[in-house]
């Protein structure tokens, strides 16, 4: 039955004038387009908490019929969350997510809304389905930063969450088994990433996670809410840009680079609301850091989820990770996109964002007279394995010391014990601690954000002077590390490390 229908029919049991404001919607009612505006004028002097139509037999989107247009892969995730056929950009659809994953500066914040809206005594949708990840705000004796991770524990407590990587020891992350660091990294390694699902997090860079092939996307907190009571949200579906990258990727290049020189063709607002699509030969060649680093900062261009098709690389990465089954869906080839940009890789030099904006692109090498005061080598984006053997690769090439203060701060605590146990190829056994040990480097931080987005005035590394730095982070806004006068030159973990070499923004090749 549509829900026009449903509405002409009205009965006490859907509209009850005291109760909540909030409408949820059941998964078997219709599209919402067919709730009509003058209808709604109708009857707006009354609260609605529930729209429903008859119970009736499931049909899935493959049972109704053939398909009459192609689809993206985000619109087939989409479609196939919201149990409908055919999906086209600017649809609005109910969707049922997957997983939900809140950390220690919004999970409060969407803790009040799910209370205030559904009731004190309210159980989540599903216990398995949320993930709790507190790391931003760590390392510090900040009162109120700490309270939040009391917030959450005493929450995940009372719901009987399953996935809640607590820290309980701040002094030393080591004895804290459960405890991981960054969300986007740490859901990851721990097997929430599936292909062909949907991802939702309080946090921006969740789009991390469609290096999966999924969708991932990040929300605020009233949505989060509304996501913990009923397990879906209302999504309108984006257009997709397609970006084809072909050619070998010189030794001098990381997936940082790439991401910068899409950033910077297309603005900060070129891909607002919209899916960017990642392939091509050079993607295919990419191991799965590498399309996290891709795939992490469509946001920066203002998009609403990145994605990466499936392949081995990903099967191979999943299979230690997760148990849990997952069906990977892929674009038509008449699939239609809103624009397709083609690059040749192989021609491509490293880059810097300069300040104070992720498109402000240019040369590394254009900017070799811009003295620097700091390294900082960390973030969702810049912080996992690769990205410290990367850096132990140019600091081994040099065989110099760095000229500015340099920090280390490995995205989880898997990455810390890799930056201390895993060889660099060539070194003769070397682990990246002892290669940044030898080149002056402070020593690795405490996994977690860290310095990345400032944070409370101990957090380590937080500029806290108007100083020059280059770093693997993702934005580089006004104060977005601390100080509002600081300045802040994004780059790849090769360009920083060489950076760090020189005291000025360094072209890596001088040291590859």
């Amino acid at each position: 039955m549509a829900i026009s229908q449903a509405i002409s029919s009205t009965s006490s049991s859907f509209f009850r004038k005291n109760d909540l404001g909030l409408s949820a919607l059941s998964s078997s009612s219709s599209n919402c387009s067919q709730f009509s505006a003058s209808k709604y004028r109708k009857m707006k002097s009354k609260k609605i908490v529930s729209v429903m139509a008859p119970q009736q037999t499931q049909r899935k989107p493959s049972t109704t019929g053939s398909v009459k247009n192609a689809m993206t892969m985000t619109e087939k995730i989409l479609a196939r969350a919201s149990e409908k056929p055919q999906l086209v950009p600017g649809d609005n659809v109910w969707v049922n997510v997957d997983v939900l994953m809140t950390h220690d500066v919004c999970g409060p914040g969407s803790i009040g809304i799910f209370k205030k809206e559904f009731g004190n005594n309210a159980k989540v949708w599903d216990r398995e389905k949320v993930v709790i990840i507190p790391d931003h705000y760590i390392f510090t004796k900040d009162e109120r930063a700490n309270r939040n991770v009391d917030i959450l524990r005493d929450f995940v407590k009372e719901q009987n969450i399953k996935y809640f990587y607590d820290i309980t020891d701040r002094s030393d992350f080591k004895v804290n088994p459960d405890y991981k660091g960054v969300c986007h990294v740490a859901l990851a390694q721990e097997g929430h990433c599936r292909p062909g699902e949907v991802l939702l997090g309080t946090d921006s860079h969740t789009c991390n996670a469609g290096a999966f092939g999924q969708f991932a996307s990040g929300i605020g907190n009233t949505d989060a809410g509304f996501v913990l009571g009923t397990g879906k949200i209302l999504l309108k579906v984006p257009p997709t840009l397609r970006f084809v990258m072909d050619g070998e990727m010189p030794d001098y290049l990381l997936a940082k680079d790439l991401i910068l020189q899409i950033i910077g063709e297309i603005s900060v607002a070129g891909a607002t609301y919209k899916s960017m699509e990642f392939v091509g030969s050079t993607v295919e060649s990419l191991t799965m850091e590498d399309r996290m680093t891709l795939c992490n900062m469509v946001v920066e261009a203002g998009g609403k989820n990145g994605v990466v098709p499936v392949d081995s690389t990903t099967h191979k990465y999943l299979e230690d990770k997760t148990s849990i089954p997952y069906e990977p869906v892929y674009s038509d080839d008449q699939a239609r996109f809103m624009s397709e940009y083609r690059f040749d890789v192989s021609k491509l030099e490293p880059l810097v964002a300069k300040p104070h904006s992720p498109d402000n692109r240019a040369l590394a090498r254009e900017c070799k007279d811009v003295k620097i005061d700091r390294v900082y080598i960390g973030s969702c984006t810049g912080g996992k394995t690769e990205d410290f053997l990367a850096a132990a690769k140019i600091f081994m090439a040099s065989g110099k010391k760095v000229k500015v203060p340099t920090f280390l701060v490995p995205a989880t605590q898997k990455v810390w014990v890799d930056v201390y146990t895993l060889p660099v190829p060539g070194s003769g056994g070397k682990t990246c601690a002892q290669i940044f040990e030898e080149a002056g480097c402070d020593t690795p931080g405490s996994p977690g954000c860290g310095a990345c987005l400032g944070g409370p005035r101990d957090t380590y590394a937080r500029m806290n002077e108007a100083q020059v730095c280059v770093s693997t982070t993702n934005r580089n806004f006004p104060g977005r590390m601390g100080n509002k006068e600081g300045q802040i030159y994004l780059a790849s973990p090769y360009t920083a490390a060489a950076s760090a070499l020189t005291g000025f923004v360094t072209d890596p090749r001088e040291f590859l």
